[in-house]
């Protein structure tokens, strides 16, 4: 493409400092560059007539400047689309973070009993496991941009009708549509990102879009209560829901962020081929149950260390929570190391089963030994670092796994793993406690960690693709 044509193209899709602040920090900086946008909207003009000057500077580039200067335009308009990508994850796991902070204000609201207001979760998890495959062959025949704005939009209007309407059955079935919109974030977002994100960036990306969701869900707490404080918990749903339609607008107003579609790419084909008979291929299935194992594996950790660690060792809840906030807070500090590793091997598989095999040996080593305060710490920060570094690798399994077209429906049926491992992890575990056998919880983990190791490590090295077609 001739320079100028290249220059006024990224004219057209300038964003203001938000790009430039992006496109100068790189892949870590786009987690943030959602709000720039938005505040940097009055100074667009200001901006145009500076790089309008620059036009008329770069107009002599040699041939080798003008590669360079194309090389950092793409770099630009990738890490503005991880941004919006991330974005939208940031709003979907700050949704999923609704309830949990407010839950003992709304039961009381209501008064109903814990069990009662647990059947909101139900309904919104049951509603994702159904959907979310169906959602994900959507995206691949009519476009990720339009659904993902759908989806933000939608949950946003449950989480606003929630708010508005006093009736516990009306919030509960708004749950369930919650659920329904929360089918589009997976298999939009890796659709988005695998088609418009250069291969050697993409395990940044998939880190970054990690990221962003912990985020998300880190913020939730904080934010929510502080809002509560104010305007009471229906006032926190009201602002939940301003900052999904704020999303919706921002994704569904760029119309560069649409994959482009790739010649080989004609999702209908072969339906047959790349419909459920690709789904329920071997590969595909393997990274199902990768899926539902690492769910597993993390659920024990997260949800059942700190009542574990205090039936077996008497350790204090204050120890036990400082051991399982350094497992978050090392988990997300592991998927930003793990986008950077990942960028540079190939070897996807062989550091995923070493970062699992690792954590195994971590579970055994707490099951096992009394460490103390300080040890246990380190330990479980140690595991959450390991099972933070698989993320962006477990995602490029995933992709590698799938053929051309086929990106929405494999990530919506791969990802209902985390449903379908969130089902079964409270059972197994909870019946472990209640049999008073809190060692069983750290080996069990191991365990687990152990297998999805193996599944990932037996995926067949020939490329979904090649054996179904380009779909």
């Amino acid at each position: 493409m001739p320079l100028k044509s290249i220059l006024v193209a990224d004219k057209r899709r300038s964003y203001g400092w938000s790009s430039w602040f992006c496109a100068t920090t790189d892949s870590i900086s786009c987690t943030v560059q959602f709000t720039l946008g938005v505040l940097a909207a009055p100074v667009r003009p200001t901006i145009l007539t500076w790089q309008r000057g620059k036009q008329r500077k770069v107009d002599n580039l040699t041939g080798t400047q003008a590669a360079a200067f194309s090389s950092s335009s793409g770099r630009h308009q990738e890490s503005w689309h991880i941004a919006l990508v991330s974005a939208a994850h940031f709003v979907s796991h700050y949704f999923i973070m609704l309830l949990p902070p407010l839950y003992v204000f709304i039961r009381a609201d209501y008064d109903v009993s814990y069990t009662g207001l647990g059947l909101a979760f139900v309904a919104f998890n049951v509603v994702t496991a159904l959907l979310q495959t169906p959602a994900g062959f959507l995206v691949d025949r009519i476009g990720a941009r339009w659904l993902l704005a759908a989806g933000l939009a939608l949950g946003s209007a449950s989480v606003a009708v929630a708010a508005l309407v006093d009736s516990f059955w009306v919030f509960l079935a708004m749950f369930a549509v919650g659920g329904l919109a929360n089918t589009v974030y997976h298999p939009a977002d890796y659709s988005l990102l695998s088609r418009r994100i250069s291969p050697e960036r993409l395990g940044q990306a998939f880190a970054i879009h990690t990221f962003a969701g912990m985020l998300g869900g880190a913020a939730a707490p904080g934010s929510l209560l502080l809002i509560y404080a104010v305007a009471g918990w229906r006032g926190a749903f009201l602002a939940a829901a301003a900052l999904g339609f704020a999303a919706a607008v921002l994704i569904a107003l760029s119309r560069d962020l649409e994959p482009v579609r790739m010649p080989a790419d004609k999702p209908a084909a072969s339906e047959a081929d790349g419909g459920w008979r690709l789904l329920l291929s071997l590969p595909i299935l393997q990274n199902l149950l990768f899926f539902v194992l690492l769910t597993v594996a993390s659920a024990g950790l997260q949800n059942f260390s700190i009542v574990a660690l205090g039936e077996l060792y008497g350790t204090s809840l204050g120890v036990a929570n400082t051991a399982l906030s350094g497992f978050l807070l090392l988990t997300a500090i592991g998927v930003l190391a793990g986008g950077v590793i990942a960028g540079r091997t190939t070897r996807h598989s062989l550091l995923a089963a070493f970062g699992l095999i690792g954590g195994a040996l971590i579970a055994v080593v707490i099951g096992i030994w009394n460490l103390g305060a300080a040890f246990l710490v380190l330990m479980m920060s140690l595991a959450g670092f390991l099972q933070g570094v698989i993320m962006p690798s477990r995602d490029l399994i995933v992709r590698e796994s799938t053929p051309p077209g086929s990106i929405g429906k494999v990530f919506g049926f791969v990802t209902s793993g985390y449903n379908i491992g969130g089902i079964i992890a409270p059972l197994v575990f909870g019946a472990m406690m209640d049999n008073a056998s809190p060692r069983a919880v750290f080996f069990f983990v191991a365990a687990t960690s152990v297998a999805a190791a193996l599944a990932v490590m037996t995926l067949p090295k020939t490329r979904a693709s090649k054996k179904f077609g380009k779909a």
